[in-house]
């Protein structure tokens, strides 16, 4: 960063803030005066239908940025929640116009980092839509770990993976029942094994072909 940048985003930033496990951190329907970065923990997207089903939309892992919807449109159009114990990095939203009207090297990342969420939302619909049970689950199964890898948070084939399948399930529009059956599957064909909130991948290529994603490498993003 040049000086200017520095003391801009020294403004930008007004703290940093912990998040526990359960924690909504912004609300569906609400605005915000708060834009935040994950530094470390994990956590889930979703939104609530009138029947009170949920749909999970993104899971955010460390390095996302959240609370953009509300920082533009005015209000989140989903709920963001800790699925672990998270630490954020604070913005002041009220400098949002001036990022962008001074320190466009800084804008534009913001903006990369909007349009990779809208194709990684776009992939995941693809995968629901499109994927029988079976590549649903290693699509997810795989996206997660090479995120995690490029993230430098892969020790020894694991990777930490502290959801619950009833999160993967909703994800992928699958029962719990089905998505259970098709672990128990990946589990007995050696693929991978996911417990104690840690996930093993045994054999990468195998889930990577089973995901029908073989040869797609995780995206480079900036960090905000």
């Amino acid at each position: 960063m040049s000086k200017d940048e520095l003391q801009f985003m020294s403004r930008f930033k007004t703290g940093e803030f912990i998040a526990q496990p359960g924690t909504e951190i912004l609300a569906e329907g609400a605005s915000s005066s708060q834009l935040y970065t994950v530094l470390d923990g994990m956590g889930l997207r979703y939104k609530t239908l009138e029947d009170g089903s949920r749909q999970v939309v993104g899971f955010i892992l460390p390095g996302d940025f959240i609370g953009l919807q509300s920082g533009v449109m005015g209000e989140m159009k989903h709920t963001v929640e800790a699925a672990t114990r998270m630490t954020l990095c604070v913005f002041n939203r009220s400098e949002l116009w001036d990022l962008f009207k001074y320190q466009p090297r800084r804008a534009f990342d913001l903006t990369h980092v909007a349009a990779t969420e809208e194709f990684l939302l776009s992939e995941m619909l693809a995968a629901v839509g499109q994927m029988d049970g079976m590549a649903k689950i290693a699509w997810v199964l795989n996206r997660f770990y090479k995120r995690l890898t490029a993230l430098g948070l892969n020790e020894n084939d694991q990777v930490s993976l502290p959801y619950r399948q009833q999160d993967i399930a909703d994800a992928m529009g699958l029962s719990l029942v089905h998505t259970n059956k098709t672990l128990a599957k990946l589990r007995s064909q050696g693929v991978v094994t996911w417990s104690s909130e840690m996930l093993t991948v045994h054999r990468p290529n195998a889930l990577a072909e089973l995901g029908l994603s073989a040869g797609v490498p995780a995206a480079r993003r900036p960090l905000i």
